[in-house]
């Protein structure tokens, strides 16, 4: 390379960057925290030492055109609620079985303790999906991993709703389940990706509240159909559902994980200019993706074994959703069997959890402007411990609603019908347990949430989920 070239590549590089060309990635600290080790500085080129910076001139930089926070905010909230309305499809589909253990006894000549599967198995999937479904969104993209897991999740429904024996329900349950933890790992990375550090508490409340939302509806929606036609009608709604929100994921949602924008925009230079020089971070990542998947499967158990917080956070997830779960296999049986409800009937009680959650996203703002509060004493910096608050709210709530149950689950006839049905809706308070300690769980700050990828998301998912499988001892 003569020394006129290089004098010219440098004279190019250094008009780039009073033009505004600078690396945006340096700039923005959330996305610098990501970035792979620098070039070989010692790299040469026809036997001659390379300049870093003329090395780095090839890097890729995310341009105002193509970063996801910049979108415009009525579009970021079309995004928002599609990812919402998927994650709760998601969770709708784990509760719609509440109604179907009696048709499913009948037609696949099973006994009860084996239709309780239908939930148990759903849920290990939900539990173990994570796992996979993390790392390889850091590898392909959010929206790849969007779009093929939720058709393999519609997919393998198709077995439910038309089960030729018992053994393939409960087998493709369990599928279904482990396809569509995807909206429960990798969602909040997308809506965290939209929205800027300052308004993404919001848009994450609304994220963290639409699965919780799904187990209500779940119930609701089992309770009419099996009332009033076959139970196989309850799953034909899930494929329904399942194909109109897989159309909206394909049509609204765009990929917005930066990594992967980055590694797309290079692709595209590379094949218009013939330069194979340019290139992203992600082109140039350490490590295999199967090494990715065995950090991710490892972490959790590691962050379980020498994070305490991180134990008892998730310990007290685990206890709060195996409740939530045994309440869709305690209810047809304390307002059904002990009070004399229909279907109908039971799956109106579910509705109390419902407005408890309601009830403690409208306390959002409250929370907003106490955290602004406490970041404006400690220089702008929140502490991390000022989100646990929260969840001391919650802990109050959960045992009075424990409370209520052994005192008002009494035989029928002992209490006025009217008087159940309104202690079914105040049953719903024990969710707001379940936002509120959820919220500050969501919400990882920048730093660890570029650092550890999707992966402090597991550990919360494995431990919130597993102990809903053991309700056939119930």
């Amino acid at each position: 390379m003569s020394s006129h070239s290089s004098d010219t590549v440098i004279a190019d590089q250094e008009k780039h960057q009073a033009q505004g060309g600078v690396n945006t990635w340096e700039k923005d600290p959330e996305r610098q925290l990501s970035r792979p080790p620098e070039p070989d500085r010692d790299a040469n080129t026809d036997g001659m030492s390379t300049p870093a910076s003329i090395t780095n001139q090839y890097e890729v930089t995310l341009g105002p055109e193509d970063d996801p926070k910049r979108i415009g905010t009525g579009r970021k909230w079309v995004i928002t609620l599609v990812i919402c309305n998927a994650a709760l499809c998601a969770t709708f589909a784990s509760s719609i079985a509440s109604f179907t253990e009696t048709g499913l006894q009948r037609d696949l000549h099973t006994v009860r303790e084996v239709t309780i599967l239908s939930i148990s198995l759903y849920v290990q999937g939900l539990a173990l999906g994570p796992l996979l479904f993390a790392p390889l969104s850091e590898v392909y993209g959010r929206n790849n991993v969007y779009r093929v897991s939720y058709f393999l999740f519609w997919v393998f429904t198709w077995p439910i709703a038309f089960p030729p024996d018992i053994e393939t329900f409960l087998v493709f349950r369990f599928l279904t389940g482990f396809s569509s933890s995807a909206f429960l790992s990798v969602a909040g990375g997308s809506v965290s990706d939209l929205f800027d550090n300052k308004q993404v508490a919001t848009p994450m409340g609304v994220y963290t509240l639409s699965p919780f939302f799904g187990p209500v509806l779940g119930p609701l929606i089992s309770g009419i159909i099996c009332q009033n036609t076959d139970w196989h009608w309850a799953y034909r709604v899930c494929l329904i559902y399942e194909f109109v929100t897989l159309v909206s994921l394909l049509v609204f949602v765009p990929e917005t994980y930066v990594p992967v924008l980055l590694k797309r925009k290079a692709a595209r230079l590379r094949k218009k200019t013939g330069n194979e020089k340019y290139w992203a971070p992600l082109d140039r990542r350490e490590g295999s993706l199967t090494h990715a998947i065995m950090a991710s499967i490892y972490t959790p158990f590691k962050l379980l074994l020498f994070d305490k917080m991180a134990l008892s956070l998730n310990t007290w997830n685990a206890l709060t959703l195996g409740i939530l779960y045994l309440t869709f296999e305690a209810f047809p049986v304390i307002f059904g069997d002990v009070h004399g409800f229909t279907f109908q009937e039971t799956g109106l009680a579910f509705l109390g959890m419902g407005v408890g959650m309601i009830a403690a996203l409208s306390t959002q703002g409250l929370w907003n402007r106490y955290h602004d509060t406490v970041a404006a004493r400690h220089g702008g910096k929140l502490p991390p411990e000022t989100r646990l608050v929260m969840g001391m709210v919650g802990a109050v709530l959960a045992p009075r609603r424990a409370l209520l149950d052994g005192v008002h689950d009494v035989p029928r006839g002992a209490v006025d019908p009217a008087d159940h049905r309104i202690l079914a809706l105040r049953r719903g308070d024990h969710l707001h347990l379940h936002v509120d300690v959820h919220l500050p769980r969501h919400r990882v700050p920048p730093d660890r949430r570029e650092r550890d990828g999707e992966q402090h998301r597991a550990p919360l998912l494995v431990r919130r989920r597993v102990p809903a499988v053991r309700r056939a001892d119930v």
